[in-house]
């Protein structure tokens, strides 16, 4: 026996989608200088002492011990890049005109192969652009690539999280509900 779907509980493939609204220049400033601020404060953080003679000593796989501002810079688009290789690594994606940590990812996979799907970010970075390019305001989005990462999944994960949260990049979700979403669809 089939179930008869009601009118009103019926899925429909199609979707219509609200028009987002753009940010004000001036909010885009202020949410820009907003992250800017605070990143700047925790680059100037000293990575916690060891207070007892049992901790574990500070691997260089310690989130402190990163700073992606400090790394080589590469294209955007860097997953169209050959240059790559197969190695895994925690990735940024930086806005170097202030700069800005927009994004930390982490992959198993090559950097190429990892974005080649449906990625947010990617459309972060786009809709991020065009508002810049909209009001005229300068903007150098680029990548960096930390390879020194563990090769085991779940210690990468907890560097990820811990590089997310210590930076507060606010293109990860992990930081949406300080940052917002302006970027991202509604």
């Amino acid at each position: 026996m089939t179930k008869q779907l009601k009118l009103f509980e019926a899925s429909t493939p199609y979707r219509v989608e609200q028009p987002q609204k753009l940010m004000p220049k001036e909010a885009l400033l202020k949410w820009k200088s907003r992250i800017f601020n605070y990143q700047q404060r925790i680059k100037q953080t000293e990575p916690p002492k060891q207070t007892n003679l049992f901790d574990a000593p500070k691997s260089h796989c310690d989130s402190y011990a990163i700073n992606p501002f400090e790394l080589k810079l590469h294209s955007s688009q860097f997953y169209r890049m050959q240059e790559h290789g197969d190695s895994i690594c925690i990735y940024f994606i930086i806005d170097n005109t202030l700069p800005l940590l927009l994004y930390v990812g982490e992959t198993m996979q090559t950097a190429k192969d990892r974005w080649t799907g449906v990625h947010d970010c990617r459309d972060y970075i786009s809709n991020y652009i065009e508002l810049h390019r909209k009001y005229d305001l300068d903007v150098k989005v680029c990548s960096a690539f930390w390879y020194d990462t563990p090769a085991n999944h779940n210690a990468r994960l907890k560097l990820e999280r811990e590089l997310i949260l210590r930076w507060q990049s606010p293109f990860n979700k992990e930081n949406w509900g300080k940052y917002g979403k302006p970027f991202g669809k509604i």
